[in-house]
């Protein structure tokens, strides 16, 4: 048996076999929704995307033309990269489909855990990450603001930590007692940007992370059920209503309201609402949602936060330039969003690829195409027809392409992308103003 796969947010996690989270963790294979999504992104049609926890309630806003948001945090501790560039696309793309965006650069984490410097975490944070973000097509109106500077953030994280104790902590991320206060507050600094989108009005919102990341989401959603004064789910054909953190006179409100609407029966702490006779499956789910829709606005008329669990998105990581993990401290393993365009051509002709040895085993055996990271190039960031892309994959399985080929046309997809990108990046330099950055000052703007 295949040994269990460890999700770490700060350490390093190799996943060869995905199929192995959908049992691990409960997430849930992409695949099922892709009918459903309306002009779907690259990533998300060619399954770079390839799991999610509870997206279903984001696409169904989607489509029905209501609220919805979309969130990520960027740790400013090193250069933005082509992997940051794929998380920024999918910000934008969620955006472009009427989505309220929301962008932090977690300087807190970055300073507590990464040791960086707090002035370079607001240089690296507007100079590598807002100023790619905004030449990638973000559009004013987004939330952006650096963690420390956001009190809402600050505030929520305090109520969130009344929450959790350490040892659950330490079952989540494998802290010990030499894991400082304050890296132990960062999972919880985590949740209140994930939910900070919600504070004024609950909504659906995903979050776009790797799977080393998802250990955030399941504390998150965790802490939502925790912090929530209702609980509200079906077993049985039954929709049960629990309350928590309200008291007495809010739970006889609220049972007063569900009374009104719905067929109840009351029981010693809680109230089950009865699905219409004869009725079962989809009616049960319609009927949870308006339960739940009740339930929050009265939840939100008493103080309380409503605060819908927050679903996300998983992609699949890409290998180092030239073979295993991608790492700061080796640049040949990646293409930064600041690298020069002739630096970063140089970089993809000394990638490893998924070649034969020779022309004539090329010929005789074709390529490999699935263990090639010049091809991952190409499929995750540089060729947006998904046409053009089956064909270089088809011609290289038959061995009628060879690496040379693939280099050279990666190479100069990769420069032509670098000298636009810098040009943007010029231009949202000077655009900056137009969007409202918590935490913002033009003495660390450096474009």
């Amino acid at each position: 048996m295949d040994n269990p796969v460890e999700l770490d947010p700060w350490g390093s996690v190799n996943i060869r076999d995905y199929s192995h989270l959908f049992e691990e963790f409960g997430i849930a294979p992409f695949e099922s929704l892709l009918d459903r999504i309306p002009n779907p992104h690259r990533l998300i049609r060619r399954g770079v995307i390839f799991g999610h926890r509870g997206y279903d309630a984001v696409l169904d806003a989607m489509l029905k033309g209501e609220k919805f948001g979309v969130m990520r945090g960027f740790m400013p501790s090193g250069r933005a990269h082509l992997g940051s560039k794929m998380v920024m696309e999918e910000i934008i793309w969620h955006q472009q489909q009427g989505g309220s965006a929301n962008v932090a650069i977690a300087d807190i984490e970055a300073h507590t855990v990464r040791k960086m410097p707090a002035e370079k975490c607001f240089q690296i944070g507007i100079n590598d990450y807002l100023l790619s973000i905004i030449a990638l097509g973000l559009e004013p109106g987004a939330t952006i603001y650096f963690q420390s500077k956001m009190s809402e953030v600050k505030d929520l994280s305090l109520e969130l930590a009344a929450k959790v104790n350490y040892s659950e902590l330490a079952a989540i991320y494998g802290f010990g007692g030499d894991t400082t206060l304050a890296h132990l507050h960062v999972p919880v600094v985590q949740s209140a940007d994930i939910l900070l989108p919600q504070l004024n009005s609950p909504m659906p919102v995903v979050v776009p992370v790797g799977p080393d990341q998802d250990p955030h989401m399941r504390l998150t959603r965790e802490l939502v059920d925790r912090i929530n004064m209702f609980s509200v789910f079906s077993h049985d054909e039954v929709i049960k209503v629990y309350p928590k953190g309200a008291s007495e006179s809010i739970f006889e409100s609220l049972r007063h309201r569900l009374r009104d609407s719905f067929e109840v029966r009351e029981h010693e702490g809680h109230v089950d609402i009865m699905v219409p006779e004869g009725e079962t499956g989809e009616t049960l789910e319609d009927l949870l949602t308006l339960v739940r829709a009740d339930v929050r606005k009265i939840e939100l008329e008493y103080g309380g936060y409503a605060f819908v669990p927050p679903s996300s998105i998983y992609h699949r990581f890409m290998e180092g330039l030239t073979g295993g993990k991608m790492s700061s401290s080796r640049p040949e393993s990646y293409i930064s969003l600041t690298d020069s365009p002739e630096d970063a051509e140089a970089k993809v002709m000394r990638a490893k690829t998924g070649g034969r040895v020779s022309k004539e085993e090329q010929e005789k055996y074709g390529g490999k195409p699935e263990d090639c990271n010049v091809y991952s190039l190409l499929l995750f960031h540089l060729l947006e027809d998904d046409r053009e892309l089956s064909s270089i994959y088809n011609a290289c399985k038959k061995g009628e392409r060879f690496c040379g080929a693939c280099k050279k046309e990666a190479a100069e997809l990769v420069k032509q992308f670098l000298y636009e990108h810098a040009e943007m990046r010029n231009d949202a330099a000077s655009r900056i103003d137009d969007y409202n950055i918590v935490g913002y000052s033009k003495k660390y703007l450096k474009v």
